[in-house]
């Protein structure tokens, strides 16, 4: 029996019971000086760089640490020793999110890494919903198994109940038809119903209960969403279709990670200013630099530090495997409290109150991968379709994945393909042996992707197509509708 981690748990639960208040800014130096002692791929890496810890003793000696990514740091060194001591055994549990050409990266993580994370769905459920007040039915929409969503979540809203909510919790997980089972018989002892899913999934659900004549709007819905960049359109249309009133406090999304948990999530402060910059695509140009609309969160920089690195994400977190300076490899930046309510005021918009807290906001990862009901589709995957025989004589091997939006505000798979000079290719067929690849590489298309919705819809032009293919210009597999 291991009484050290005895201690660890209880004085991670005391935290989590008691009020959340303010922490050191020297937190962050303080886990990598721990990181540095504790955690044997870390110190490897160090002394490869000719760093010494003692060194590191101010933010700006921190920021020129090396930045960690899986290739460098997670898929060169041992399981075992990127954790605390060398032991994986000292992390209870495992989640595994589905890496490029469908090699599998584990997380591992402890009870203290979701309690941490619980604090963010206190956020959303608590301050944004008052799940302290209403009784409250939490249905898990994510996947159930070793993905990270939906056994993380189930544990996350958990802790809640036992920090005194007066929070239930059901996991049907994506099993649409369990969801539309219990719902209805469970629902009415409740004061509201949370819906916590990926939001083309959800919106299935909605759909599907809808023409199955359930009553959306007497079983006061709530959503939490992660995994997808929506639109604040999709946003009041789910709304509507759902019955819910307020769209702006009662729809919230999570920025969530298989590497670290939950990084940030919605409030009705970011998603009011949000929709302002949704109104205004000259002025969302400005403040985020792109004429797309990005996800806007806020984080608590006593949990979560952030930087931007070449225009991508980097965060230093800790948890089963820490994580200094690591950069995901999500598109986006930061903005102060302050400084975005202060942009927001010259502009004439007065947002309502919220947490005082900085706000980081994403477009994902647009370079590298499309993400689609939750599931990152990776280039590499559809690559080994179009090298089947019977495909890799009509095609150049040149494509694109798009996951594009209908008028009803529905998620389909698009790619488009480049045929080769003087053939002709079959889309239906390439379609299928995409899927079947799919299905075969990709863990989390197979689970996340609802069987009906997991053919793609393939486009096939001609090559050197002007827009999709045009000459002369790095190719770039994926596109962002």
């Amino acid at each position: 029996m291991d009484s050290s981690r005895q201690n660890r748990v209880r004085q991670a639960f005391d935290d989590f019971f008691a009020p959340g208040g303010p922490k050191s800014d020297s937190w962050v130096l303080d886990l990598f000086q721990h990181t540095a002692a504790t955690v044997p791929a870390y110190g490897k890496l160090l002394r490869e760089h000719g760093i010494e810890p003692r060194e590191i003793r101010t933010f700006e000696d921190f920021q020129r640490l090396p930045l960690l990514e899986k290739a460098n740091y997670h898929q060169r060194y041992p399981l075992p020793e990127l954790c605390r001591d060398g032991e994986l055994s000292a992390c209870d549990m495992i989640a595994v999110s589905s890496g490029s050409s469908g090699r599998p990266t584990i997380w591992p993580r402890a009870l203290e890494d979701e309690l941490h994370v619980a604090r963010r769905f206190e956020q959303v459920l608590v301050g944004g919903f008052h799940a302290d007040e209403r009784r409250t039915l939490a249905v898990v929409c994510f996947p159930l198994g070793t993905w990270v969503g939906g056994l993380f979540t189930q544990a996350c809203v958990r802790h809640l109940a036992a920090k005194g909510c007066p929070i239930t919790v059901v996991a049907p997980g994506n099993n649409k038809a369990e969801i539309l089972r219990v719902l209805p018989e469970l629902a009415p002892h409740f004061d509201q119903v949370v819906l916590l899913g990926y939001p083309p999934f959800v919106k299935d659900v909605v759909d599907t209960g809808l023409a199955e004549g359930v009553d959306w709007p007497a079983h006061r819905i709530k959503l939490v969403l992660a995994g997808e960049v929506f639109s604040e359109q999709w946003r009041d249309l789910v709304s509507r279709r759902a019955g819910i009133a307020d769209p702006v406090g009662d729809v919230a999304s999570l920025y969530g990670t298989a590497d670290s948990g939950v990084l940030g999530n919605e409030t009705a402060l970011s998603v009011s200013i949000r929709r302002f910059f949704a109104d205004r695509p000259d002025e969302a140009r400005k403040v985020f630099g792109d004429s797309r609309l990005p996800t806007l969160v806020q984080y608590d920089p006593a949990s979560r530090f952030f930087e931007v690195h070449d225009g991508t994400l980097v965060f230093t977190s800790d948890g089963g495997i820490p994580l200094i300076r690591y950069r995901i490899a999500d598109e986006g930046g930061l903005f102060g409290h302050a400084e975005l309510l202060e942009y927001c005021a010259r502009n004439g918009f007065t947002p309502p109150p919220g947490p005082e807290l900085p706000f980081v906001f994403l477009f994902g990862r647009s370079l590298f991968t499309v993400s689609f009901f939750g599931a990152n589709v990776y280039p590499e995957n559809v690559t080994v379709a179009l090298e089947q025989p019977g495909i890799s004589d009509t095609v150049t091997g040149k494509f694109v994945i798009e996951s594009v939006e209908d008028e009803d505000r529905d998620r389909s798979l698009r790619i488009t393909v480049e045929t080769a000079p003087g053939a002709t290719a079959d889309a239906a067929v390439i379609a299928e042996a995409v899927r079947a690849q799919l299905l075969r590489l990709n863990s989390e298309f197979a689970h996340y992707v609802p069987a009906g919705r997991q053919l793609p819809e393939v486009v096939v032009r001609p090559v050197g197509d002007p827009e999709y293919f045009p000459a002369g210009v790095k190719h770039r597999y994926t596109r962002r509708s």
